[in-house]
């Protein structure tokens, strides 16, 4: 239930309705008072800072849409809300949305709008609205940071290994680097604070912003000052900028499940979403040269994928994503098609199996036309669309995403897209995106600290498709495949860990990237995987993480938990306590784990499976190989079933 408290602050009552004088300082707390934002003009210009606790986070800092205008604030009010609501797909099944808003009514040299500042539990954000008077033709929207020094940072770095730990001139020398174009740090930007709490600095609700572009930050040449600035076309009568979002946590993975900045979107515009379907794809581009057991080879044709949709039928597999190459050249309203393949008896044949496909397309080969482009690829009944190379183009994407719901698509964007956090509320089609390095894209492969990095940095923004799950390890790094990695044995990690990163990574859509064959061979391994209700999850937990060392995540969906773990390539241990299961409930638990041979760069497909009974309270010690993994499936016991272990190799 919505509670809305409106009030005015009592000590300024009189001034604040009268406007007889003005008002140039303002204090929002967070709902259980942790939290509190301050508001001041200083020289008739916007600052704020930010307490956590009795610490300053962020010192006096400056806000500004119009450059070098003077502000005067004609009004204030607060409020509160506190209710929940049900996302169609996520890291949880219900969101509870609790904040307090301050409005503060402005004139900015004869432009009328409002700063809004929301302060939660667990973040602060900012964000402005012009909506009276005459506007200029552009604006400068600049949000200024003054952090601690001492602090480290951390940031994505594209399809390279995310950035950090870096100290401030660490940040200095990275954006100083010889480059031919000027190079900007990309969000989240992840602070930890001398006393090791988090912040993370990015955005959220890009779609209902227009004319202008993502959210990137700068050094403002004091130590330990940022800034972002974005230039902005005001062709609207009204303009709502993006907010500004600054996320709080005791651990770099309290920052991945907060949900401050999916609550700070736009609420759904799609009256029916029955038809988005979360789930697992298998994905026919790293598969592309295999050779199977029986001699058969796999590449762009008919057969091949036969194969993979007849796996997917068998083992519950939602979805299965063809590639690019299924078309050679594209016109207007036409795709000359592979002669390799008949793609129509591919979609015959997976409507028999019932697996939903999904089709690549990029217009790098030419352009159908994006008005015709989803209605004709809904006329084929595909499911969806993985959309390649058009990058942070803002507009290009919010279209993109409200075409191809329109026509019951569900949308995955790939090469650098626009991160638009937040967007799966919105547009639930918007099912992931590649705004990582995905596993061996480039025909580069990653290591065990990039993924961990990836999964503590670039996953704050919301799902990603990262194409984790390679289970044929060894025939990847010695060179069998058209599509592995450029360098023999550059690969490293285990199968278990394998298996682990599938649920560490959220996304709507986990594509499982290796041929039906060697799922087939590690069944009992891959069990893990094919159990996983993707998209489904009824609440999330990081247990465990540490920037660039490790990750422990936990996910329930029903009486049912998924626990995931991932060690760099020092190897280790993890003590999870599975504090977080029901009392008086006995257990069943499958373990899919290292053994005591794997390593990620000389074993790395030795693994076992084996089973047992917990209950709440317990503690596993959880036995990371170099680079390795630790999966476990928790689901309430059946009386009478034995343990059993198998070591496989």
């Amino acid at each position: 239930m919505i509670m809305w408290r409106m009030f005015y602050f009592f000590a300024l009552l009189s001034g604040l309705v009268s406007c007889e004088k003005p008002h140039d300082n303002f204090n929002l707390a967070s709902p259980d008072g942790k939290l509190s934002i301050g508001i001041e003009l200083i020289d008739n210009k916007l600052n704020y800072r930010v307490h956590s606790g009795d610490m300053e986070s962020i010192g006096i800092s400056e806000l500004e849409i119009l450059p070098n205008a003077s502000v005067a604030i004609l009004k204030a009010s607060e409020s509160e809300n506190d209710d929940t609501w049900d996302p169609v797909w996520g890291q949880q099944s219900s969101i509870r949305n609790n904040f307090k808003e301050l409005q503060l009514d402005i004139n900015i040299d004869g432009v009328g709008g409002k700063l809004l500042a929301r302060a939660y539990n667990e973040g602060v954000a900012f964000r402005f609205v012009l909506d009276e008077g005459e506007k200029p033709k552009e604006a400068n929207f600049k949000c200024t940071y003054n952090l601690h020094k001492g602090s480290n940072y951390f940031a994505p770095a594209g399809e390279s290994e995310p950035l950090g730990p870096v100290d401030y001139k660490g940040l200095t020398d990275y954006l100083q680097e010889n480059n031919s174009n000027k190079r900007n740090i990309s969000v989240p930007l992840v602070v930890e604070s001398p006393d090791r709490s988090y912040m993370a600095l990015l955005e959220s609700d890009l779609y209902a912003s227009n004319g202008i572009d993502p959210m990137q930050l700068d050094i403002a040449g004091t130590e330990g000052k940022l800034l972002s600035v974005n230039n902005v076309q005001l062709n609207e009568k009204q303009w709502t900028s993006p907010w500004r979002v600054i996320l709080f946590g005791k651990s770099a993975g309290d920052l991945v499940v907060n949900t401050v900045p999916i609550n700070l979107a736009t609420p759904s515009k799609l009256e029916n979403t029955d038809w988005i379907k979360p789930g697992k794809t298998l994905w026919d581009w790293r598969v592309h040269g295999y050779t199977a057991p029986d001699g058969f080879e796999y590449g762009i044709n008919t057969e091949s994928y036969f194969r993979y949709i007849d796996f997917a039928a068998e083992k519950g597999i939602e979805y299965f994503l063809i590639d690019d190459s299924w078309y050679k050249e594209v016109t207007k309203g036409h795709f000359e098609l592979s002669d390799k393949l008949d793609l129509k008896k591919v979609i015959d044949y997976a409507a028999e199996k019932e697996v939903d496909l999904m089709l690549y397309y990029d217009r790098r080969h030419g352009e159908y036309g994006d008005e015709e482009l989803f209605p004709y690829y809904q006329s084929l009944g595909m499911k969806g669309i993985k959309y390649g190379f058009m990058g942070s183009n803002v507009y290009f994407t919010r279209e993109a995403i409200q075409k191809s719901a329109a026509s019951q698509l569900l949308i995955d964007f790939h090469d650098s897209p626009v991160p638009f956090t937040g967007i799966r509320r919105t547009y639930p089609n918007a099912i992931t995106r590649e705004y990582c390095h995905a596993q061996q894209d480039s025909r580069r492969a990653f290591t065990p600290e990039s993924f961990i990095k990836m999964a503590l940095i670039n996953a704050i923004t919301g799902p990603l498709d990262m194409n984790n799950g390679n289970f044929d390890l060894t025939g990847i790094n010695s060179g069998l495949r058209q599509k592995g990695p450029r360098e023999t044995n550059t690969y490293f990690s285990t199968v278990a860990s394998e298996a682990a990163r599938t649920l560490v990574i959220f996304s709507g859509l986990v594509c499982i990237p290796d041929a039906p064959e060697a799922y087939e061979a590690k069944a009992d391994l891959f069990e893990f995987i094919q159990k996983m209700p993707v998209g489904k999850w009824d609440e999330s937990q990081i247990l465990h993480s540490q920037i660039g060392e490790y990750i422990s995540t936990a996910r329930r969906h029903d009486k049912e938990w998924f626990i995931g773990s991932v060690y760099n390539q020092q190897g280790g241990e993890l003590n999870i306590e599975l504090n977080f299961l029901e009392t008086d409930t006995e257990y069943e638990v499958t373990y899919y784990e290292d053994t005591p041979e794997t390593h990620c760069k000389t074993n790395p497909e030795a693994y076992q499976v084996r089973s047992g009974k917990v209950k709440k309270d317990d503690v596993i010690k959880a036995i990371l190989a170099p680079g390795g993994g630790h999966c476990m499936w928790i689901r309430p016991a059946n009386n009478g079933e034995d343990s059993d272990s198998q070591l496989l190799e």
